[in-house]
């Protein structure tokens, strides 16, 4: 597997340390933001401008990247800021150094995401391009694993001390760091698009080929209807499954993913990137359409067994298509452009997922994503994708 070259290894350890330290956090930060005085809408607050944060600036580094012709650099430092935002939240309680932290761990997601995929894509031997996403997504949602387990475990030995958990996150962070230090980047050729301001970041969408626009557009469509995990893991728990049970299915969710990713960019390589796409977004509309009906561990289980399949058969590959769709001195504001976007349509998503839960019930909600993702299948699957150029 010489395609799996030194410096996918290195971004894909990187990944592993950095998303294990985020995820060490993520299923106790609302938890402790209650206990310290926050409020359910100032933490929606918080989140919401933490993301779109990260959404505005992914492009907007991404096309600089491109135009200076150097991926390193944004990644070392994106990876930097995320690392420095965990022990910061155990400096001060205060709101508005809360949200500091925040935005500085988003900036730095930001910062890295369109030169990390350009990145990966460069290295990508040709007809490989999936199985280096693939690879990528595994280890990275390796640590999506083994965070909650660690913070799980800690917790239970030492309740409530969430601050000391704050700053042991710090540690894999940096590990992924020290580990940037360690990839050379091939040469690339610098873009002669010149950066456009922050707030244009994604006119990029305007000049791209129209295959790019075909298949980012039909995945944005959907992302307008993918909304957060959370109300997946507030539904389980709503429907009778108790706190732990409820972490532990988010555990096999993301084992799921992290074992499946690989083999489905091998997959994605042989049979083409579409199969794939249409086959995750099927296997997404069937589990919002089962979530409101099944109850139990057991069956919530084979759900989020199969939204682990989902994910993996669509976030890897979907980068993987469109880093093919794109002029290669463009990767980075091809990626990062839908990677930004994404994350703008996946915060709309979850906003009105929300009120449509309050307002009627989780089955309209659920359902509605569940019909979306059936259409946008149903569309990749039979429209043909207009030609590169």
């Amino acid at each position: 597997m010489k395609y799996l070259t030194r410096t996918v290894w290195l971004l894909s350890l990187v990944s592993l340390f950095t998303d294990l330290a985020s995820e060490m956090l993520y299923p106790v930060l609302p938890i402790y933001l209650k206990s310290i005085g926050f409020s359910v809408f100032l933490i929606g607050i918080l989140e919401g401008v933490a993301e779109a944060t990260a959404g505005l600036s992914k492009s907007y580094f991404g096309q600089w990247s491109d135009r200076l012709g150097q991926r390193l650099p944004f990644v070392r430092w994106g990876y930097g800021l995320s690392a420095l935002s965990k022990p910061m939240l155990a400096v001060l309680a205060a709101p508005w150094w809360v949200l500091l932290a925040r935005t500085v761990d988003r900036l730095g997601k930001g910062l890295r995401t369109g030169a990390r995929d350009a990145l990966l894509a460069d290295e990508a031997a040709t007809g490989r391009v999936g199985a280096v996403f693939g690879f990528h997504r595994g280890l990275d949602t390796l640590g999506a694993v083994l965070g909650p387990a660690a913070a799980l475990y800690w917790l239970t030995q030492h309740p409530g001390q969430y601050r000391l958990l704050f700053l042991l996150a710090f540690i894999p962070g940096i590990v992924a760091v020290l580990a940037t230090l360690l990839i050379k980047a091939k040469p690339i050729p610098a873009s002669a698009t010149p950066v456009r301001p922050f707030w244009a970041s994604f006119a990029y969408w305007r000049q791209a080929p129209p295959a790019y626009r075909h298949v980012a557009g039909a995945l944005l469509i959907f992302a307008l209807f993918n909304s957060s995990d959370a109300l997946l893991l507030l539904l389980a728990r709503q429907q009778g499954l108790s706190d732990p049970a409820v972490l532990g299915v988010y555990i096999f969710y993301n084992l799921v993913y992290a074992v499946a990713a690989f083999p489905a960019g091998l997959l994605a390589d042989r049979l083409g990137k579409r199969p794939l796409l249409v086959g995750g977004l099927a296997l997404f509309a069937v589990v919002y359409a089962a979530a409101t009906q099944v109850h139990g561990w057991e069956w919530f289980g084979a759900v989020f067994g199969l939204y682990g399949l989902y994910a993996a058969a669509t976030e890897g590959i979907g980068k993987a298509w469109l880093s093919q769709l794109c002029a290669p001195t463009d990767k980075g504001a091809a990626l990062g452009t839908f990677a930004g976007l994404n994350s703008l349509a996946a915060l709309l998503a979850s906003t009105v997922a929300g009120l449509l839960w309050h307002l009627q019930n989780a089955t309209l909600a659920f359902g509605i994503s569940a019909v979306a993702a059936a259409a946008v299948a149903i569309f990749l699957a039979v429209v043909p994708v207009p030609t590169k150029h």
